[in-house]
């Protein structure tokens, strides 16, 4: 879907988590494991260093409430 078109990385899909669709919660309930969404072969690895680390992605929504 649409949701595939914004990924944060550039680079190839080679994987969708279809699983997902029957159970979408899993991306809340196991997201670093079975609820994984999509796998990327990057096209840069510098586009790593856009993204935020857990710990500061935290840091951000915490700062929103």
């Amino acid at each position: 879907g649409d949701v595939y078109k914004r990924q944060p990385v550039s680079g190839e899909i080679t994987a969708v988590n279809e699983a997902l669709e029957d159970a979408p919660e899993t991306v809340n309930e196991d997201p670093y494991n079975e609820g994984w969404i999509i796998k990327i072969k990057l096209a840069d690895d510098a586009d790593l260093g856009s993204l935020l680390s857990a710990e500061a992605y935290t840091d951000v929504v915490a700062s929103e409430d």
